[in-house]
């Protein structure tokens, strides 16, 4: 193996938890909350053959995903440190960074100083909502004012988050994106929201759809480098997939690209690996790269589409679809590449509610080189480590993913979290 062309790739399937974390009730959760486990159980089984190879029914009981005995990967769990249950606190504490202060939450919508502000600010007449509600249920029961009045659907969620909803034909994306900065500049201080998103849709009454694609997060930046930084400072190239860069605000990134389904996601990450992207056309920042050391990618649907829709049929497919490609991404690595999937929080689709899910999340990890698998190339010169130490047991925090990322690609991180690779 030549030390000098490692790479790594890091899978986020966005809110799939694996059981209520200790802490479950200081975040309104249930001691139940499972999001594999219930949805496992509800849809009947899942067929994960890919990830049970791995070590995911060894993790948690799992209908369809056996236990076994000889995994080809390691497994575990991790333990969020972070106060918080959202997409950002979650993927910025896998690169290093602990956040003691949770973002602020609006369970009865915005107070009138931030939204008259906004009205004043945008000129957009006034807004409609202004509360808690599902991205989809909005549409439906708002879409049609929306476009007679032209005001836009401001709302939350569990998450802290300003969503602003609209019509494509009623309010173009460009003045959409505006009213997104402008929001973005007036959520500061006691108000500092982790995200404004942008949420267009397109369609007719009885029928209006989200426009994935175009959607845009305008995020708070974190608020020091985090391990994204110090790759790309140490010469590699990291590869933002799907929402990556709107969570961290592009730091720490060579390239990236927007994705409109996990399937996009899968098959950019598939290339990637391939040498199959033109990167130059990716590029986000003019920094001087040896090669590409990280991909990091965000898997969103089974969150957006499925988990806060209360869609257990949906998320048990959507996890089903990962697998697949996971099969495609295993066979493709060399013996210098490292795969992990984790989560940035739980989504429990069969939990009460629409919201988050304060969860432990699942831990995989698989390399060539480590498990003694054959390799793309049909070598197999892996170490077997056999027995236990596949088990990486419960990790106390999501930084360990940087931690191990570090040790696999030889960088002096000293920013938190340690390796669970063999020395």
């Amino acid at each position: 193996m030549d030390m000098s062309k490692r790479r790594a790739v890091v899978l986020v399937i966005d809110g799939c938890g694996i059981g209520a974390a200790p802490d479950y009730a200081k975040y309104g959760d249930l001691p139940d909350c499972n999001t594999l486990a219930n949805t496992a159980r509800e849809v009947g089984g899942l067929a994960l053959p890919n990830m049970a190879s791995l070590g995911l029914g060894n993790v948690s009981t799992i209908k369809g995903v056996p236990a076994t005995q000889s995994t080809k990967g390691f497994y575990g769990k991790l333990q969020e440190a972070s106060n918080g249950k959202d997409t950002q606190t979650g993927h910025w504490e896998m690169m290093g960074i602990v956040s003691e202060t949770a973002f602020p939450l609006y369970p009865q919508g915005f107070p009138p100083d931030v939204i008259d502000r906004f009205v004043k600010e945008t000129g957009c007449g006034g807004v409609l909502c202004n509360k808690p509600a599902s991205g989809t249920e909005i549409l439906v029961q708002l879409g049609e004012e929306h476009q007679r009045t032209g005001l836009p659907i401001v709302y939350t969620s569990g998450d802290s988050v300003f969503q602003i909803a609209c019509h494509v034909d009623t309010v173009p994306l460009a003045t959409l994106y505006k009213w997104c900065e402008i929001a973005r500049t007036i959520l500061d201080g006691p108000h500092r929201v982790g995200r404004v998103i942008a949420r267009p849709f397109n369609g007719t009454a009885g029928n209006y759809k989200r426009m994935s694609g175009e959607r845009h997060d305008y995020a708070v930046p974190p608020p020091r480098d985090t391990f994204l930084d110090y790759t790309l400072k140490s010469g590699l190239g990291v590869f933002g997939v799907g929402k990556i860069e709107d969570i961290f605000v592009g730091n720490g990134l060579s390239h990236a690209k927007h994705t409109g389904t996990n399937e996009e996601g899968l098959r950019l990450t598939l290339q990637a690996l391939e040498d199959d992207l033109d990167l130059k056309s990716l590029e986000v920042a003019k920094t001087k790269q040896d090669r590409m050391g990280l991909i990091f990618t965000n898997l969103v649907d089974t969150d957006s589409l499925y988990g806060h829709r209360r869609d257990v049929k949906g998320y048990g497919q959507a996890l089903v679809e990962i697998d697949q490609w996971l099969g495609k991404i295993m066979k493709s690595m060399r013996p210098d590449d490292l795969l992990i999937i984790s989560s940035d929080h739980g989504n429990d689709p069969t939990a009460p509610g629409t919201d988050h899910t304060r969860e432990f999340v699942p831990l995989l990890a698989y390399s060539p080189s480590l498990t003694g698998a054959a390799a793309a190339d049909g070598s197999a010169n892996g170490q077997s480590l056999g027995g236990k130490k596949f088990d990486i047991g419960t990790r106390d925090g999501f930084a360990d993913i940087a931690g191990t990322l570090s040790s696999w690609l030889e960088l002096d991180w000293k920013g938190g979290g340690s390796s669970f690779l063999p020395n």
